[in-house]
């Protein structure tokens, strides 16, 4: 990618999403940080080398579709073309399938797993034209395994693992890479909020590098999956980044 390449990042403000637009203003490349959260994206604007061009800040809820679909339009026609999407936001409930209400159920997939799908497809749209692009979504090791408490993250990010190769498959004759990221547990804001001191320790029991993660370990790779240099022959993978959570079998 050139200096010019630009990425667009959902859920942008903090955890996850910040540190890789970070990563991507580092690089010299230009993010567009897409937030919900306006306080959040009030502070990135402040922190976030203010006055250089390279950052554009976008009020967003990505479960709105008409939302979505403007704020794309929006950036192409403001910020130039997105060469590069990571579908970050996402929210999360750790609780019991038998207390999990479908109202909850539905909420959760809306936002991981239909935001991220309708922001793909109003990116994709644009990329297919020029012939090139990639996309990374971040998922999870929930869904993946079945992680107690998980039914309608891990059922989210489960699809999002399924959207990844379907729309990887079906993107390639337009030069469009899409691939995911599946964290293990990182210390981000959304993961101090609903991991409690019992959920914290058997994470660290699982987990053979006996740590969380950072939000910076994820951008690396995040970087990685962008990066046509690096990355030309990659799509439809997911990439675990989680301390070797995954390929663990039974832990002493």
């Amino acid at each position: 990618m050139s200096a010019q390449e630009t990425v667009l990042v959902t859920g942008g403000a903090s955890g996850i999403g910040l540190a890789i637009v970070e990563a991507v203003l580092a690089r010299g490349w230009r993010a567009i940080v897409a937030d919900r959260d306006e306080a959040s994206l009030d502070r990135c604007r402040t922190a976030l080398a203010p006055g250089d061009g390279n950052a554009r800040f976008e009020p967003l809820d990505i479960a709105d579709e008409a939302a979505v679909a403007a704020a794309v339009a929006r950036c192409e026609a403001d910020f130039g073309p997105i060469t590069g999407l990571v579908n970050s936001a996402g929210i999360a409930r750790d609780l019991p399938a038998l207390e999990t209400s479908a109202d909850l159920f539905r909420r959760i997939l809306d936002v991981n797993l239909v935001g991220s799908f309708v922001a793909s497809r109003e990116v994709a749209l644009r990329m297919s034209a020029r012939g090139s692009g990639a996309i990374v979504n971040i998922a999870s090791v929930s869904g993946l395994r079945g992680n107690v408490g998980r039914v309608a993250y891990g059922a989210s990010k489960g699809g999002v693992i399924t959207m990844t190769q379907v729309m990887a498959v079906e993107l390639a004759r337009h030069g469009i890479r899409v691939n995911a990221i599946a964290p293990g547990p990182i210390e981000t804001p959304l993961v101090r909020e609903v991991h409690t001191d019992k959920v914290r320790a058997d994470w660290l029991a699982k987990v053979p590098q006996a740590r969380y993660g950072t939000p910076s370990e994820i951008a690396g790779a995040a970087l990685f999956l962008l990066d046509p240099a690096h990355s030309s022959f990659v799509t439809g993978q997911t990439i675990c980044v989680d301390g070797g959570f995954t390929a663990a079998g039974l832990m002493g």
